[in-house]
């Protein structure tokens, strides 16, 4: 067993100030995941009739993205390629000091405590991270060739479970990963072609809509991704728009329609 010290970021409300309150985490298990050590401080909170610590999670199996926090100043915490509902305090030394903030980005307001309002990335998905043509039934295995290595890079970006982590640990506050990688799995494919300029011009703009920053390439987005994306699809991201902003003109409307 040990006993480590939490530093947790505690703020009522969007407008309200903020501020590190200090907590005594005794008789923890190497064995316990890093959610388990909030919930345990939280039932003693709750006993002596104090406010909870408010975080985020959901499936505690690394797979919806929901739990992230910057532990340390590293969101996801120490360990590469994993979701803080993963991480376990094995990766923590017996009396170490372990300092808990929120996602810091203007596109990821501060709802209370350690949870923030995400929703900026259901927007750019809801601007064009979809294929809006009606395609029938599902085809048959194969009918529709796709080389394999794009459907191995498509299944790549599409790996992307949405936490922010990118968006955390870039100094800029940039959303590019995380829309490189929506657009991309989208674009190496056949059924993606269709939409291709018009989708990649709607998810930019509706990202710079959000307040998020720009991408200067300092790689720390992939460094954070608990699932590795990889920073080629913000260089394919960019060639594709470049592409569509030279080529692409929106549908005009038809005369003496109504």
């Amino acid at each position: 067993m040990m006993r480590v010290t939490l530093h947790v970021w505690r703020q009522a409300g969007p407008d309200r100030p903020g501020r590190f309150e200090r907590y005594e985490a005794n008789d923890v298990s190497e064995h316990m995941s890093f959610l388990e050590v909030l919930d345990v401080v939280n039932e003693r909170l709750v006993g002596e009739g104090r406010d909870p610590i408010a975080f985020e999670h959901d499936c505690r199996e690394g797979i919806c993205g929901s739990c992230g926090v910057v532990i340390n100043g590293d969101p996801h915490g120490p360990v590469d390629r994993t979701t803080v509902c993963q991480l376990h305090m094995r990766s923590f030394q017996g009396g170490q000091e372990i300092w808990i903030e929120p996602w810091r980005s203007r596109g990821f307001p501060v709802i209370k405590d350690l949870v923030v309002d995400r929703r900026s990335l259901d927007r750019i998905i809801e601007a064009g991270g979809y294929i809006s043509v009606r395609t029938g039934s599902a085809p048959d295995a194969n009918a529709v060739p796709v080389p394999k290595p794009d459907a191995e890079s498509a299944m790549d970006a599409a790996a992307c479970i949405g936490c922010g982590a990118c968006v955390a640990a870039c100094p800029n506050g940039s959303a590019m990963l995380f829309t490189a990688a929506k657009v991309a799995h989208l674009a190496l494919l056949p059924q993606g072609q269709p939409e291709r300029s018009q989708r990649i011009l709607a998810m930019i703009e509706r990202m710079d809509d959000q307040g998020f920053g720009g991408c200067t390439n300092h790689g720390s987005c992939e460094a954070a991704c608990p699932k590795g994306i990889s920073i080629d699809f913000i260089a394919l991201l960019n060639r594709d728009l470049v592409r569509a902003s030279l080529s692409y003109r929106p549908p005009q409307a038809e005369i003496g329609a109504g």
